[in-house]
């Protein structure tokens, strides 16, 4: 029998993609890298951008193809975004009776107590600031991953 740490992340049957809306390249890169390092199996996906979130979510644009862009079950969301913000993409997403129960975890470096208090009034399910170091960032995931990809029961693959 595998010790606990040596357990993949994920035992799931189902495949849950998560969705990583973030703008710095390095910020995506580090991500990638502790997501390998966390031992996760399930798929991870970038997006740059509030604007192109939205287009993953709506399979508009280049994503208009279903099969390029699956629904994801959770969301990773930067707030300082270009072209569309992570408040403002958070704001769309719980408006949208399709997209509201996708669990969007604030991963940002904002310590600022007015946008952890907005977060939450937008509907974010949690929010997180972005660890300084690498390995922090391999716990934090871990823990994210254990908590919502093992834990939690999120439904049905598509509402």
């Amino acid at each position: 029998m595998k010790r606990e740490e040596e357990r993949p992340m994920s035992l799931n049957k189902q495949s849950l993609t998560v969705l990583v809306a973030d703008d710095d390249e390095d910020d995506r890169a580090f991500i990638r890298k502790a997501w390998a390092k966390s031992r996760a199996v399930n798929d991870l996906r970038f997006v740059e951008d509030g604007e192109e979130l939205m287009e993953y979510l709506n399979h508009t644009g280049q994503y208009s193809e279903a099969a390029s862009a699956p629904r994801p079950g959770v969301i990773l969301l930067d707030l300082n975004m270009p072209k569309k913000d992570g408040r403002e993409a958070l704001r769309e997403i719980k408006a949208n009776p399709e997209l509201r129960q996708i669990p969007v975890i604030v991963l940002t470096t904002s310590q600022a107590d007015e946008d952890i208090c907005r977060s939450y009034d937008l509907g974010a399910n949690s929010y997180i600031k972005k660890p300084a170091s690498f390995m922090s960032l391999i716990e934090v995931l871990q823990v994210l991953g254990r908590y919502w990809i093992e834990i939690v029961d999120l439904g049905p693959a598509e509402a």
